[in-house]
């Protein structure tokens, strides 16, 4: 028996692999003995779909008010608000360092640009018209939590995890400086007084007031007594409202300098020190929830204030103006003496004999005619509780739609955590749900997909729902309310869908039509496995309940139907010893493996339900297995983090392999062949070879666990299920890899992976606990930047060897002794100048100051020679005087010791000056001319309207008179109403 297995084996390697992608490549150097080595073909990412809205970021509208971006995982979905529809997705390209991180923060401009913020704390700029990324910023060390733009787009604020804020210049494409100082994350930003400040707040129970023209921290605002979750700023800077852990919205007045230290709400100064104070504390209102808040937000009209809170509510606040705040408080004030003066009254008519002193005291305080001209202005009086929107899940974020619709004073978007999008209308008496996206992603996890036999369309599970896409587009087509499921099948015929549940019943899906045609009371327990059998006449399930049952279906028209319909007949039970986790039939219908909690795989007959085989070495049940085309080989998965492969004929164990950092979910074989695939709770996506029992590819995109698996029936494609409520589509491209390649970039990868972990952790180490108010760069290092630095040596290097020749070979000319001079063809025909110049052609502007952070002295010094050649070239000037300020900076104290500095740094006076006024000149010249056309385009524009606006304020104050003449004549009546 043993010499017919070795010859089986030898057979199996003589005729190779069946695999399409296998390509043998022959080494005709070799001679007669050519060598065959095995190539395959790559997988990569091609689609992903399911996700409307992922909970780790804020939704926003953009400028227009007509799309929503909200973000998805790694990309950014635009949604058209009125159609409902995904127009476009904003995805990252996927660079050389793996995938990108998920969205965390994103914000808008008054223009087409849009900011986002990721997890690995880059910032990327996109433009939503074109659907392209303009720029990637590179700063933060940590997660991205907050972004804003200023009022004219030109400046961005980015706070992070890492506890600093960064000021980027969003034209120039680079970041001006970072602030240091906040102990804890930064949770949100905000510019005010036309972007020369910025307000932060962070989770160590602090405001900060940044001066951006010194750089540096002007006011620090404390009183919070928890972490600091979110804040905004109106309109017209007149509050700035925050949100904390506590039970209060805190308002602060904002001072601005025309005042001249003047109190915004007719206060007196209490002190000399706060004389300068931006912020000064207005007063707190108590909210509904007892939540925290999680996002504070003014309207773009400034009359509306909405409180979202980490739960189900968000509080809509009214936002009075000062004639109305003045009004109202003036009539807080007259009821508040109205009330006195009737107790007062009360008590003077029971006590009239002895108290007649005292009531002529007491009308003589109610008749205080300087309180009631002057009343004092609080936040009630300012903010009124209007309306409170429960959803239905937790919400995420919310965000008011820059333009509100007619007969609404706004429009509100939520973001649920369950994937959620919803629309409100926001009235006067009431807010009307108006609109919600759901029907592109699952409520929950997708937990089972399934592939039909011709690839057109995908069926897809989870805890409530059915969908069926097309996996090509990643539109859902149908979507069918069903139970929990935890495994689907679809039929051979395309047209019926099979689902199994938790609490142990089948349900019949109707493709077609998008309906549950029967629900089928199959187990006592829950069905975790439906595997088709072979002739494609029936089926077998696995349950929690010890059996496994086999089911034959037919299509028959049913009496009292006019239709003929899908009818399922249970045939055997086969009762097992435990719950039976996992189902596969072998392709000749001859062996069914059955994997039991006990941690075995039990084979037996499949006609005559007779023991055949028990697998056992894996330490934990086994989830997932498979059986290959052949039926030679069996391949488990378990939630000991290895996949085995075992032999079919006698039950041996070939390889037994540690895959996973987590639980092994899935394994599939790709058909007609020995290649399969594994998913896992590590996230990742593994191929293998299982003939050599070699790792061929590892696929990274996922954010969350992977529970499920399909592949194509050609293998061209398959298409994966996760926790992060995704599903990804993984094609089979014609590029070739080979194996030992792969494993070099793997320990590439490692290697590069230590290397960053021991930067940061020696620069984590190095670096002290910030100064109140310090300043640093705003990059950071790099793999990119260390890169761009060697080319930049390197260049230097072979200029300076170049320059060398050169001299030679003048002398040779003078000793009449003159050979050809041929440069060096590295150079491409530039000379040394030029040459090292064009070394800073793919630096990107913000990676510039860390490029040049890490060169040595000696090279700076040769860097700077060359600098005076390059400020003839209009184009570079700029760029030149960056690299000049930026080495001059950072080699000071050794460029005033060194002697061979002094020629170089005394030209660069009379250069610079030149070059960089000319250049001044052209600017301020264009500025006016700009500056002057705007002006003549305005008066054209408003000619016709010139007095509107005098006019329509005139309108209001008469309406606000006759509105407070209203309320003063109920007034007397009520008073009129009472003496009688």
């Amino acid at each position: 028996m043993i010499r017919k297995r070795k010859k089986r084996k030898r057979k199996k390697k003589e005729s190779g692999s069946i695999n399409p992608g296998l390509k043998p490549l022959r080494d005709s150097a070799l001679g007669a003995e050519a060598t065959m080595v095995k190539a395959y073909l790559r997988y990569e990412p091609a689609a992903s779909f399911g996700v409307i809205a992922s909970v780790d970021s804020n939704i926003a509208y953009d400028s227009s008010g007509k799309h929503l971006l909200s973000p998805a995982l790694e990309k950014i979905g635009v949604w058209h608000v009125r159609q409902g529809l995904c127009t476009k997705t904003l995805t990252p390209s996927s660079s050389s360092r793996g995938p990108s991180l998920a969205v965390t923060s994103i914000a808008c401009s008054s223009s087409s640009l849009i900011a986002a913020g990721y997890g690995d704390g880059s910032v990327r700029i996109w433009n939503s018209e074109k659907g392209t990324c303009e720029t990637t910023l590179n700063g933060h060390k940590g997660a991205v939590t907050a972004l804003r733009y200023n009022k004219a787009g030109s400046l961005l604020a980015s706070g992070s995890k890492d506890n600093d804020v960064i000021l980027w210049d969003v034209v120039g494409e680079n970041g001006l400086f970072r602030l240091r100082g906040h102990r804890d994350q930064v949770t949100d930003v905000v510019f005010m007084s036309s972007g020369k400040k910025l307000v932060s707040s962070s989770k160590d129970n602090f405001l900060r007031v940044w001066d951006l023209d010194t750089q540096h921290c002007m006011q620090i605002v404390g009183g919070h007594h928890s972490e600091i979750w979110s804040l905004d700023i109106d309109l017209d800077e007149r509050y700035l409202v925050t949100g904390s852990a506590d039970k209060e919205l805190r308002f602060y007045a904002i001072r601005h300098e025309s005042m001249d230290g003047e109190s915004l709400n007719g206060a007196e100064e209490s002190s000399v020190q706060n004389k300068w104070d931006i912020l000064r504390h207005f007063g707190e209102i108590q909210r509904q929830s007892k939540e925290r808040v999680a996002t504070v937000q003014f309207n773009k009209s400034g009359n509306l204030l909405a409180c979202q809170v980490a739960g189900k509510t968000v509080e809509i606040y009214r936002v009075l103006d000062d004639a109305e705040a003045k009004r109202k408080a003036k009539r807080r004030v007259h009821r508040k003496k109205e009330k006195k003066h009737s107790k007062d009254a009360l008590e003077g008519i029971e006590n009239a004999e002895e108290n007649k002193d005292k009531k002529g005291d007491c009308s003589s305080v109610t008749l205080v005619p300087l309180e009631t001209n002057n009343p004092t202005v609080t936040v009630p009086d300012v903010f009124k509780l209007l309306h409170t929107i429960r959803a239905s899940k937790k919400i995420c974020s919310i965000s008011f739609c820059p333009i509100a619709p007619k007969n609404t004073l706004a429009s509100l978007a939520l973001s649920l955590n369950n994937n959620l999008l919803e629309f409100y209308s926001i009235e006067q008496g009431e807010t009307k749900k108006t609109l919600a996206i759901d029907l592109q992603g699952h409520r929950s996890d997708v937990r089972s997909v399934t592939l039909s036999s011709d690839n057109t369309f995908l069926m897809s599970t989870s805890h409530n729902a059915v969908k069926i896409w097309n996996p090509s587009t990643g539109s859902c087509l149908r979507t069918i309310d069903s139970g929990y499921a935890l495994c689907s099948l679809i039929l051979p015929s395309n047209k019926y869908g099979l689902v199994g549940t938790k609490d142990g019943t089948i349900e019949i899906i109707d493709i077609g039509s998008g309906t549950c045609l029967e629900v089928m009371e199959a187990h006592g327990g829950s069905i975790r496995s439906i595997a088709a059998l072979p002739r494609k006449n029936g089926f077998v399930t696995a349950s929690a309940d010890h059996d496994v049952k086999f089911w034959e279906y037919q299509i028959k028209q049913k009496p009292g139907q006019a239709t003929k319909q899908l009818i399922v007949s249970n045939v055997s039970t086969m009762k097992m010893n435990d719950d039976a986790l996992a189902v596969a039939i072998s392709p000749d219908a001859k062996y069914i493996a059955v994997a039991l909690l006990d941690s075995t795989v039990k084979v037996h007959f499949a006609d005559t339900f007779k023991f055949f085989l028990s697998l056992y070495g894996h330490k934990l049940p086994v989830l997932c297995m498979d059986i290959s085309s052949d039926g030679d080989l069996i391949v488990t998965g378990s939630a000991d983090k290895n996949i085995k492969i075992w032999g079919l004929d006698f039950g041996d164990c070939h390889k037994s392999i540690f895959a996973h950092a987590d639980s092994v979910m899935a394994v599939q074989f790709i058909p007609k062949t020995h290649y399969v695939f594994s998913v896992g709770k590590d996230r990742l996506i593994k191929y293998w070879d299982a003939d050599k029992f070699e790792l061929l590819l590892t696929l990274e995109g996922h954010h969350a666990d992977i529970w499920c698996l399909a592949v194509s029936s050609q293998g061209d494609f398959i298409v994966t299920g996760s926790h992060d409520r995704s599903i990804r589509r993984w094609d089979r491209t014609e590029e070739q890899f080979f194996i030992e390649e792969e494993k070099e970039k793997r320990l590439e990868e490692m290697f590069e992976a230590d290397l960053d972990s021991a930067f940061d952790n020696k620069y984590s180490s190095k670096e002290e606990i910030p100064e109140e108010g310090a300043v640093a760069l705003a990059g950071k290092q790099t793999q990119e930047t260390l890169t761009a630095t060697d080319l930049i040596i390197e260049r230097l290097d072979i200029a300076e060897a170049e320059q060398k020749r050169i001299a030679e070979n003048q002398e040779e000319k003078n000793n009449r002794t003159v050979a050809v001079f041929q440069a060096n063809p590295l150079m491409n025909g530039l000379s040394p100048s030029d040459y090292v110049l064009s070394a800073f052609s793919d630096v990107h502007s913000n990676d510039l100051e860390q490029t040049l952070l890490a060169l040595p002295f000696s090279d700076a010094l040769k860097l700077l020679s060359y600098m005076k050649d390059w400020t003839s070239y209009s184009d570079k000037v700029e760029l030149v005087c960056r690299i000049g300020t930026v080495l001059l900076q950072t080699h000071y104290n050794q460029l005033l010791t060194t002697p061979a500095a002094r020629p170089i740094l005394t030209v660069f006076g009379d250069i610079f000056y030149k070059s960089v006024k000319g250049w001044k000149d052209i600017f301020g010249f264009n500025l006016a001319a700009m500056d002057h056309i705007q002006q003549m385009m305005a008066s054209r524009s408003d000619a016709l309207f010139h007095d509107a606006r005098s006019k329509l304020l005139e309108i209001r104050a008469r309406q606000s008179k006759r509105l407070e003449e209203r309320s003063d004549t109920g007034e007397v009546k009520r008073k009129k109403k009472k003496t009688t």
